[in-house]
């Protein structure tokens, strides 16, 4: 063992609200967690500036705030929280290696992945060059930044409707690109959203798609060039006569186009990754259940949740996961005897 090799009865990977809920629970079991915060601690509602839905705030919370509540109380039960980017975890053997992206390395008994999901970009020319520099993936991290200027939110489903609904406070007039007609929004942020087309302070441009973003890091964005056709994804039509290509003017691009999950450390384990990255856990799918393919290692959250993806359902994956690790972690003597056994009967 290395000087920086440390063993844990269990890790979790993620603060979120999967992680963190996972981290209560499993300090009240007395499992001593390892809470490993990630690249983002706190996850994706650190980013959420008013948390309206979820149980036992009917006036709301904003997201820091509760993640810093939850943080407090899963150090008051004795988790031990410490900032660290899984690298790669090591299934071959037990207990479990675990490798940080700092060289540091700890073994563990069992491992709960908690690590959440980053938001996706558009892939397009100009993107990468004017990340940080006017375009965002974050509304409430810069939009006050652009304070005055005219903005375009790309997204069609809750988390563009309230990324534009919240850049009113800052922008001129707001412009929302989606791809198809109908949004995948829930009827609330699209109630919400109306609203604020009808005072003109937000413009929907449906079946359109951003192709290109246009400025410079010193100058920011100065415009991008849009596709649009009636019948929609107009970027696989550029051919076609009906699809019209234009230059926009805007100050700021803000992408919300979904997310993909924080797994690449679990690629080389024995766990099913589905097409998309996404955990494929035993017994359900989605906001189902949270054992792997792997014994002792358990799935929780945005890594696992492909459909809800909601805080209330990340606390819920997070709770039953501490709970499955716990179960494991009960059984563990018990199993490693009955394997010795065994082995030595080979013998």
């Amino acid at each position: 063992m290395t000087d920086t090799e440390d063993h844990r009865r269990l890790i979790v990977a993620g603060t979120g609200i999967a992680g963190l809920t996972a981290a209560i629970y499993a300090a009240r079991s007395n499992n001593d967690p390892l809470v490993l915060e990630g690249d983002e601690p706190g996850g994706q509602l650190t980013l959420t500036s008013e948390v309206e839905n979820y149980p036992g705030f009917p006036e709301g919370i904003s997201g820091p705030d509760l993640i810093n509540e939850m943080k407090a109380q899963a150090e008051q039960f004795g988790s031990d929280l410490k900032h660290g980017v899984v690298e790669n975890v090591d299934d071959s053997e037990r207990p479990f290696r675990v490798e940080l992206t700092n060289g540091d390395v700890y073994t563990c008994d069992a491992f709960i992945a908690a690590s959440g999901a980053s938001a996706r970009t558009l892939g397009i020319p100009g993107e990468d060059d004017l990340m940080g520099y006017g375009v965002s993936t974050c509304a409430t991290c810069d939009g006050a930044f652009f304070r005055g200027e005219d903005m375009l939110v790309v997204g069609g489903g809750d988390a563009a409707m309230e990324e534009a609904h919240f850049l009113t406070k800052f922008a001129n007039k707001v412009y929302i690109a989606h791809r198809r007609e109908e949004f995948r929004a829930e009827d609330y942020w699209i109630d919400k959203v109306q609203k604020k087309v009808e005072s003109g302070e937000i413009e929907i441009m449906r079946n359109t798609e951003v192709l290109e973003m246009h400025g410079s890091p010193e100058d920011g964005v100065d415009h991008v060039t849009l596709a649009r056709n009636d019948a929609g994804h107009p970027s696989e039509k550029l051919d076609d006569d009906e699809t019209e290509v234009s230059d926009f003017d805007v100050g700021a691009v803000f992408i919300a186009i979904g997310h993909t999950p924080n797994t690449d450390y679990l690629e080389d384990t024995g766990v099913e990754l589905d097409e998309t990255g996404y955990i494929v856990a035993k017994g359900g799918k989605g906001g189902g259940q949270t054992a792997t393919d792997v014994p002792g290692l358990f799935g929780a959250g945005d890594v696992v949740d492909y459909h809800y993806q909601q805080a209330v359902t990340a606390a819920g994956m997070g709770c039953k996961a501490a709970i499955d690790a716990d179960d494991y972690l009960e059984d563990l003597p018990e199993n490693e005897e009955t394997e010795a056994a065994a082995e030595a009967a080979d013998d």
